[in-house]
């Protein structure tokens, strides 16, 4: 009788389990703890972050172009799109550069015009889009970025097409030159943004945006204190200089990206800052940051 009886509770205990029911307060059993959330299969996007998991935060190599918090997944092949970039944007600010320093007596700028629509502006544009498909946030919102600053000034420079120039003028002699200020001014904000963001990065890195945000600044004061609607000379001559010294340093950042030991003699050094990822490996130091992150997450 008394093995009938055991047999007879345990058949009910589990008819109660497979029915969701506790033997113990006929709660139902099922288990509210929340589940952990398995990650979105996105199917071989190109558009999304791949998380190395080497560090929390990547070191900008010159022609990488990316001081953010991810790389591109290894698996696609995809060429590094920085390189063409940069070498748009040099070579479009050299030659405006060269103008606003006045060289051979050449002042007004109708000969960047092409350059900025074709060269500086949809190439650099393009190598923007390749970067976001490479999963680059920084150089895909810098090149992108400054494509359309090149696109959209030579829209405004452009003789006859949306007579920019000539309606504001007829506002006031330096109206147009003051306009033209205010936007240099937002580029020069824009810029200073970007620069922050290379502080743990390269000096060639680093530099480039320096000096290019410096350009922005010199230039920008030079149109918002005209003379006879034309900009400050001396000033704009100042800003030139720095434009000048920003296409230079473009182009030795894209050289960087493009030398490799397939195609040069040498590799172009860098100089990766003493505090960068790169810099503490080079000095074998260790590097404290995923400590400090579960220290503070712990808090």
């Amino acid at each position: 009788m008394a093995d009938n009886a055991q047999n007879h509770h345990n058949n009910l205990a589990v008819k109660e389990q497979q029915n969701g029911v506790s033997g113990i307060n006929g709660t139902n059993g099922q288990d509210h703890a929340p589940q952990q959330r398995r990650p979105y299969d996105y199917g071989g996007n190109p558009l999304y972050h791949a998380n190395t998991g080497e560090s929390a935060r990547l070191p900008a190599f010159g022609g990488d172009f990316q001081p953010g918090l991810y790389k591109s997944d290894a698996s696609r092949k995809f060429a590094n799109p920085a390189p063409l970039g940069l070498s748009a944007f040099a070579l479009t600010t050299f030659v405006l550069g060269l103008i606003n320093c006045g060289t051979e007596g050449i002042t007004h700028p109708n000969i960047v015009i092409g350059a900025a629509f074709a060269y500086g502006g949809l190439c650099q544009l393009l190598a923007g889009m390749w970067e976001m498909a490479v999963g680059n946030t920084f150089g895909a919102t810098a090149l992108t970025s400054y494509g359309g600053f090149w696109i959209g000034t030579a829209i405004i420079l452009t003789p006859g097409g949306f007579n920019i120039i000539d309606s504001l003028s007829a506002y006031g002699t330096n109206t147009f030159a003051k306009s033209f200020g205010f936007y240099l001014m937002g580029w020069f904000i824009f810029t200073f943004i970007l620069l922050i963001c290379t502080l743990r990065s390269t000096v060639a890195f680093f530099l480039l945006f320096f000096t290019l945000d410096l350009a922005f600044l010199l230039l920008g004061i030079a149109y918002l204190i005209p003379s006879g609607g034309n900009p400050n000379s001396s000033i704009l001559f100042a800003g030139g200089i720095f434009a000048l010294l920003a296409a230079f340093l473009a182009w030795y950042n894209a050289l960087a990206g493009i030398a490799d030991p397939s195609n040069s003699f040498f590799i172009i050094p860098v100089l990766h800052f003493p505090w960068s990822d790169k810099g503490r490996e080079n000095r074998k130091r260790v590097n404290n940051d995923e400590a400090r992150m579960d220290a503070q997450s712990s808090v």
